[in-house]
């Protein structure tokens, strides 16, 4: 029998001898307490609705009391509301008899958060202007209306564009002039508050896409209107129970007793065959936290504990191999960057040495080598982005046949410049698909492809459709790749030439973000290679449906 019954089983025997000997107690009690303590959802609502109403058109809490009292009487609750901090602001029972003692407190919690929420949706790339504007609008606005209020002015709330109102007085009812003028003069924003303003939001706008730099302009917007804008508060709606009969203790004992029996047979049929497995496994993990990467688990059997111990084993597996990439990868950054930066040190103390004499001629020498370190960095930082997900993609329909067109176009002057023909053979294709990243990959490969080919040689970019996929095929006469070498050539830091030069290789990583980019968009890439003869890139990716 699987293990997963056997346990089903045992669980089901406690479950159901827990449940008849605990459920007449509950039924005697449980009925009476919910019918007094409930509160209809909508009145909930409709009570939090319009205190987040008042706080947000009035900017304050201030003369809220009478709102709460109103509410009270018409839906026959006790309303208790209370600040965030802790502040109660009005109870109705103390309103109602403020010398007796109030009634215990229901369960019934609502939050009322009068605090505009900031919309950046439609902002675009002026998300941070439009948050400053809309920052210095609302920062205003609630002082307005906070000193209008006070003073006995009604105020007018009009909602904003970006889900941030606006506040004016009710012209109607013939207010204060000399009250609203005072107010406006209060409501003024100091200079020191506006640089602050500028300051946090510049901070959002180094983000690297716009989600981000969205979600952290609202964070800034809530911050910084926290000191002006009206406290989020709670409101707690009906009576407690005072008193009322208390649970019977023989039979609830008894009951506690019988379960516990139960418990403690189960446990003991269970204990042997689950707890050592588990043991076991729990000192594998120990372990393995410590950073014992060959720990391992035997497996016995075919049941449930028998599938995680080999799910265990294959998760150490995968560490065990993640940790063997990643020293290569600190191996290959480490190579990478020691003997470039260490001829720019030697270089560079030259010069200060007076050893050479500066001249354009090493300063540009100087800046090319700095430009190639930070293209790894900068390849490296991509890659990253694109293996975490992180990468940013703006799809649209996408005639690969005009893109590949645009690429041949914008390679044609390297191509010439080389003496290699770059041409194109393409039927209309359509996919759904980033057209800048589908670039960047073609890019890539057509790059490579007229580094590999000498004067003479030709590059062809073929497109065609194969059934639900469109194929794109960039296929060159150059020198070819070595059969051992194919299974690497889309690893970081491979590169053809095995000297590893830099003049005449790119980073390394170009090849392993193509294949990322293309994965990304639910695509394969593969590669075929003849010595001497030339190399074929193969692209498959989704067609968009019609």
């Amino acid at each position: 029998m699987s293990f997963r019954f056997r346990v089903l089983a045992l669980v089901m025997l406690v479950a159901v001898s827990a449940t008849a000997a605990t459920l007449w107690l509950v039924l005697r009690q449980a009925s009476r307490q919910i019918d007094e303590s409930a509160v209809p959802g909508a009145t909930l609502d409709r009570i939090t609705g319009q205190l987040a109403e008042y706080g947000s058109r009035h900017g304050t809490w201030e003369g809220v009391a009478h709102v709460v009292v109103q509410l009270g009487e018409q839906t026959g609750q006790r309303i208790h509301l209370v600040s965030e901090s802790g502040w109660v602001l009005v109870d109705t029972d103390h309103e109602a008899n403020p010398d007796e003692a109030t009634r215990r407190l229901g369960t019934v919690v609502g939050l009322v958060n009068p605090r505009p929420t900031l919309d950046l949706s439609g902002a675009g790339r002026d998300a941070v202007a439009i948050t400053a504007k809309q920052l210095h609008t609302y920062r205003t606005g609630i002082r307005y209306a906070a000193c209008l209020t006070r003073s006995g002015v009604e105020v007018v709330q009009t909602p904003g564009p970006y889900g941030v109102p606006t506040y004016d007085v009710a012209r109607d009812r013939f207010p204060n002039p000399e009250a609203v003028r005072s107010c406006q003069e209060r409501a003024r924003e100091s200079p020191q508050a506006s640089r602050a303003d500028e300051s946090q939001l510049a901070a959002c706008g180094t983000s690297a896409d716009s989600q981000s730099m969205n979600y952290c302009l609202a964070q800034a917007f809530d911050a910084r209107i926290d000191e002006v804008a009206p406290e989020p508060a709670r409101v707690i709606v009906g009576v407690g129970e005072e008193g009322g009969p208390g649970l019977v203790v023989g039979p609830l004992l008894a009951a506690a007793a019988g379960v516990a029996a139960v418990a403690i047979i189960a446990t003991a049929l269970l204990s042997h065959r689950v707890l050592r497995p588990i043991g076991i496994l729990t000192t594998a993990s120990q372990r393995l936290g410590r950073g014992d990467l060959s720990s391992r688990v035997p497996v016995r059997g075919n049941d449930e504990l028998a599938t995680l111990a080999r799910s265990f084993n294959r998760m150490a597996d995968s560490l065990q191999r993640g940790e063997e990439r990643q020293r290569r990868l600190v191996a290959d950054v480490a190579h990478e960057l020691r003997t470039p930066l260490a001829n720019l040190r030697g270089y560079l103390e030259a010069l200060s040495d007076g050893v050479i004499a500066p001249d354009p001629e090493l300063f540009a020498s100087l800046h090319e080598e700095a430009v190639l370190q930070q293209r790894i960095v900068d390849d490296l930082q991509e890659l990253a982005l694109a293996e975490a997900g992180s990468l940013a993609y703006h799809r649209t329909a996408v005639d690969l046949a005009e893109l590949l067109e645009t690429c041949r176009t914008a390679h044609g002057a390297s191509a010439d410049a080389a003496g290699v023909s770059l041409t194109v053979t393409a039927t209309p294709v359509a996919v759904y698909a980033d057209p800048d990243r589908l670039r960047q990959v073609l890019g890539n490969l057509i790059t490579n492809a007229l580094c590999a080919t000498r004067p003479g040689g030709q590059v062809t970019l073929t497109l065609e459709r194969e059934a639900d996929s469109a194929v794109v095929r960039v296929v060159d006469t150059g020198s070819g790749i070595a059969p051992d070498a194919l299974p690497h050539v889309f690893d970081r830091f491979w590169r053809a030439d095995s000297a590893r030069g830099r003049r005449t290789g790119g980073s390394g990583l170009g090849l392993a973000i193509v294949r990322q980019i293309v994965t990304d968009h639910g695509g394969s890439i593969k590669v075929t290679s003849q010595l001497g003869t030339g190399t074929a890139f193969t692209l498959t990716l989704p067609v968009t449906p019609v």
